[in-house]
């Protein structure tokens, strides 16, 4: 397999576990009632997207369904409020610190790649087997990204590369006009994903109809029947019952529906549709008489009754979603379009979600920018009933006063007037990266809370979620192994026989951490126990 080779390299392939091991500390809570000091499942989260993803690891290593980054673009161009040429001042400091003396001699493509891969890294481990990763990017990094993406995801894993005509010309051009984008699509293990690729072309005309129908054989759009280009010309001596109750004939006797068109159905096949349901008469705007005929085209059913996967006849899974729909969306909320250059719209996030995520799953933007993906994963929930969940990390400084806020506008509604969108409804919970759990010595940093250290080492010994019990020291049991975390902030721990007198669970095994033991051997191999000094044998990942 082809690889990709750039300065710096070497030195940031293992450098996602370097990275400090950090907290979230919780700031506020929208859209819950506070006094109960509820957490929302949502989180915005503020600071370095490298060490907010790791510090994502214990809850959610290997549950995210649906991956969306947004990431710079490497075009060069400083001249808007996201830095996009990887020039950034925390940027250029961590280059010196994990690259060394060779980082000024980086061109801005090396500089790219060694800022993504430890970040690539962490969202593979934090990617579900059946979950999916969608990248947005342009042609000054494509070719990169497919190969770094090959080596971290595996070039098997690959799905596609979708190509987004994001406007509908350039006219401002002075080469050719570059009106397209690129969305890297991988999988985490490809034989676990589940790719809706029939949402598409059902999308499609969801979109063009404005309507959504759904009913026992499932969502359905309506078309016309009455299509004078196709099917069949024949009479069809058959009255049906309009709603209004007159009785008319679809073909041949009444001129009030098109006498004389071809229809896409014969004689039989249309008696079958009105007797089983697939063909309805209904108001018209664009009949003389007010009724036309349609007929259903449902998503996993054909015209025979047959349960179908029905493929799409389109050229592209996105369509019909420009940049302008993000300026539109910008002013609307902000009632400006200059607060970032190339917003995209949360329409398209929309339609990314649903190639491969379901009402449940979980969605993670580690490029969260102006917070079109939580906007999306909201506008999804509303639309279907569903309980989708979103994390979104953002750098900038104004990850409070843009990311969250447009959240917070989208979930209580904004606009005025006609142009006014209802609210969403959701909550989030707000967070800034906290204090590392380790200090420079390598030893505990005693500032952090203590069940924020309990579930980092829960979580290193058993890849869980940490869930709190009532026996003191006592992490958690599994596989009949009982967990202990003996540690006090102020004094030496020390596990002796007065202390294991004091364990109330019952275990095959214990794996007991303290700060000293004074327990023999014979006694340890006798009763199943082993030893872990703090902080010497917590892992560091």
């Amino acid at each position: 397999m082809p690889t990709l080779n750039w300065i710096g390299k070497e030195k940031v392939i293992n450098h996602h576990q370097e990275v400090p091991y950090k907290i979230l500390e919780p700031q506020y809570t929208f859209g819950l009632d506070n006094k109960t000091g509820n957490a929302s499942d949502n989180k915005i989260i503020h600071g370095d997207n490298l060490e907010a993803l790791k510090s994502l690891l214990p809850e959610y290593e290997g549950k995210i369904k649906c991956i969306y980054i947004d990431p710079p673009y490497n075009t060069g161009n400083e001249g808007w409020v996201y830095n996009d040429n990887v020039n950034h001042p925390k940027l250029k400091k961590w280059l010196g610190q994990v690259v060394g003396k060779e980082s000024e001699d980086l061109s801005r493509h090396d500089k790219w790649l060694c800022m993504m891969y430890p970040r690539l890294k962490l969202l593979h481990k934090l990617l579900a087997d059946d979950g999916a990763i969608f990248i947005s990017i342009d042609d000054n990094e494509h070719a990169n990204l497919k190969l770094v993406c090959d080596e971290i995801f595996g070039v098997g894993n690959f799905m596609t590369s979708i190509v987004w005509q994001k406007k509908t010309g350039a006219s401002d051009s002075s080469n050719i006009a570059t009106v397209t984008e690129y969305i890297l699509v991988y999988g985490k293990k490809l034989n676990e994903v589940s790719f809706n690729q029939n949402l598409s072309s059902f999308d499609e005309k969801r979109y063009k109809y404005k309507d959504e129908y759904f009913e026992e054989r499932g969502p359905f759009y309506y078309d016309n029947l009455d299509r004078g280009t196709l099917g069949y010309y024949e009479s069809l001596d058959y009255p049906v019952k309009t709603p209004d109750d007159k009785f008319t004939y679809p073909n041949g006797r009444d001129s009030q529906f098109n006498d004389g068109w071809r229809w896409k159905w014969g004689e039989e096949k249309l008696l079958w549709g009105i007797k089983n349901g697939f063909i309805e008469i209904k108001k018209s705007k664009s009949k003389s008489n007010g009724w036309g005929v349609y007929y259903k085209i449902y998503l996993n059913v054909d015209n025979e009754g047959n349960k179908i996967i029905r493929s799409s006849p389109f050229k592209n899974i996105i369509f019909d979603v420009l940049n302008t729909h993000a300026s539109n969306e910008s002013k609307q909320i902000f009632g400006t379009t200059t607060l970032f250059s190339n917003p995209k719209p949360s329409v398209l996030i929309q339609k990314i979600i649903q190639i491969n995520s379901n009402k449940n799953s979980l969605i993670l933007d580690s490029f969260a920018g102006s917070g079109t993906t939580a906007h999306a994963v909201l506008n999804l929930n509303k639309q279907d009933g569903g309980n989708r969940k979103f994390i979104c990390i953002e750098m900038e400084e104004y990850a409070n006063t843009i990311t969250a806020e447009r959240v917070k506008r989208v979930i209580n509604g904004y606009g005025e007037g006609k142009k006014a969108v209802e609210g969403t409804g959701g909550d989030f919970s707000y967070y800034e990266l906290g204090q590392p759990l380790f200090k420079a010595d390598k030893m505990l940093n005693e500032e952090v809370p203590l069940p924020k250290i309990l579930e980092y080492v829960w979580y290193t010994e058993t890849k869980e979620a940490f869930n709190a019990q009532e026996e003191n020291h006592l992490l958690g049991t599994k596989q009949d192994t009982a967990y202990y975390f003996y540690y006090k902030k102020d004094e030496l721990t020390t596990l002796n026989e007065a202390y294991l007198r004091t364990l109330k669970t019952k275990a095959s095994q214990y794996i007991i951490y303290a700060d000293l033991c004074l327990l023999d051997q014979k006694l340890m191999d006798k009763y199943h126990i082993i030893f872990k000094k703090i902080p010497r044998d917590i892992t560091r990942f």
